[in-house]
């Protein structure tokens, strides 16, 4: 068996969710329990200039949907739950992000600091809302319908693309909002379960965005990226990937498709029984049993299911 086959037979991979996993008080009783939970927020806010505790803690969601407060905030949590994860000694064998969850996963992974990290998603989340007040969009949930019939509806459609492919029968479309009317309306005709409209200031994951992947590029760039010390999964290419090409993916996954489906059940085939998602909700874990039914799933985002993965992953 090859050295690449050895690495990627892993047991338990670790999943950082996307935007719209948000909680009200996420992370709170978490920080209160483990102080390195604690700095995790308090790193954060230095580095992004937001205050990250008011956000997480106090602030109410329909104030949180903005992107560019949305993901310094919930890659934070992440974090915190797992800082605190790793105080009782629970690690990943690989790690798999969701859009703006890739940070955190790199974090997970070894190849960036807290801060930087943080710092980063600021950064990132202030350029796609940049890019979306310049160039409209929107994005729409097809499902219910394969991917394959979804694919040439955006190969037939000007002006939408794929945007993620979240699991079988689900895939997220992003265009232009005339475009995505029309893909939405066109999947129903072919008997889509629904079509629905996602609350989102824009096109992400399409070239509409390419303007967010420009602005975004040099703070990439400037960063050095260590050799991840756990195996890193990415979701734009479905596979793991060394630190010589993290920086590129990081801009490149503005505009490309979220691979998730993909992502996932090549951990599956590659020995991955384990799926633990590390913040807020459990989104993924959703995901993840829709892939397959037959791999275990954990969500951790609070002291007692922190708790409860301990006894679930003790070995």
């Amino acid at each position: 068996m090859d050295d690449e086959r050895e690495t990627l037979m892993t047991k338990v991979a670790f999943c950082f969710p996307g935007q719209g996993s948000l909680e009200t008080g996420m992370g709170k009783d978490i920080a209160q329990a483990f102080p390195a939970a604690r700095d995790v927020y308090r790193i954060g806010s230095e580095a992004s200039g937001l205050d990250l505790e008011k956000l997480c803690f106090d602030t109410p969601l329909d104030e949180m949907v903005d992107t560019e407060v949305q993901q310094p905030a919930l890659v934070a949590t992440s974090l915190a739950i797992l800082a605190a994860m790793r105080e009782r000694g629970l690690v990943p064998d690989v790690v798999v992000g969701h859009s703006v969850g890739e940070f955190a996963a790199l974090a997970a992974a070894g190849a960036l600091e807290t801060g930087e990290t943080i710092a980063l998603v600021r950064e990132r989340g202030l350029a796609m809302a940049e890019a979306a007040r310049q160039r409209p969009g929107t994005m729409a949930a097809i499902l219910g319908l394969a991917d394959e019939e979804v694919e040439k509806l955006c190969r037939k459609i000007v002006g939408v693309w794929p945007a993620n492919y979240n699991c079988p029968g689900q895939i997220v479309v992003s265009g232009e909002h005339e475009a995505v009317e029309e893909c939405c309306a066109e999947a129903e005709s072919l008997g889509a379960r629904r079509a629905v409209r996602l609350k989102v200031s824009g096109a992400f994951h399409s070239p509409l965005v390419a303007r967010a992947a420009d602005r975004l590029r040099p703070a990439v760039e400037k960063v050095h990226f260590p050799q991840p010390l756990t195996p890193f999964m990415s979701t734009v290419t479905a596979k793991i990937e060394p630190a010589q090409k993290l920086a590129g993916l990081l801009v490149d996954q503005l505009t490309a498709p979220v691979r998730f489906t993909q992502a996932a059940t090549e951990l599956i085939r590659s020995g991955a029984t384990t799926f633990v998602e590390v913040g807020p909700g459990n989104v993924l874990s959703g995901l993840v049993k829709r892939i397959d039914r037959g791999v275990k799933t954990i969500s951790v985002n609070t002291v007692e299911s922190l708790e409860r993965a301990e006894e679930a992953l003790a070995r």
